[in-house]
């Protein structure tokens, strides 16, 4: 294997969020690359940063779900319907492994959520003479400053 070529994930388990919503070890590839940043030679020769690509669009995730997930990762979903996390900020490859996948962990539970539907109120009547009130008490203060200044 090359290094540009992506491995699917051997190590890491299936991620459940619910009964309906997993997503399996198949479904996710990881790549190792070279993190820049601290660390001196150790950094140029050892490739700690991790990569993990989930395809959405062909996962078994349920259809209102990928749309949740395209829409909470905004640039990391790329056009075709891949979901790309990086994780660079340990110095060793296991641990910035966990942390992508509690990043995909904590994005899938996110987007499991169904947002509440906003019912629509209307404004009380007496919440309405209240405004109404302000707004002719503010009216005749700027009245009367502009008053003041014409003398």
């Amino acid at each position: 294997m090359t290094r540009r070529e992506f491995a699917p994930a051997g190590r890491c388990a299936t991620i459940r969020i619910s009964d309906e919503i997993a997503v399996y070890p198949d479904e996710i590839e990881e790549r190792f690359v070279r993190a820049s940043g601290p660390g001196g030679q150790h950094v140029n020769k050892v490739s700690t940063a991790v990569e993990l690509r989930v395809d959405v669009a062909g996962s078994s995730l349920p259809a209102h779900v990928k749309q949740r997930l395209a829409t909470l990762a905004g640039r990391r979903m790329m056009g075709d319907g891949v979901l790309r996390i990086d994780s660079r900020e340990h110095r060793t490859q296991s641990a910035n492994r966990d942390a992508a996948l509690e990043r995909l962990r904590h994005l899938l539970a996110q987007a499991s959520v169904r947002p509440k539907r906003r019912r629509k109120t209307k404004p009380t009547t007496g919440s309405n003479e209240r405004r109404i009130a302000l707004k002719v008490k503010r009216g005749e203060k700027k009245r009367t400053r502009r008053d003041q200044g014409d003398g």
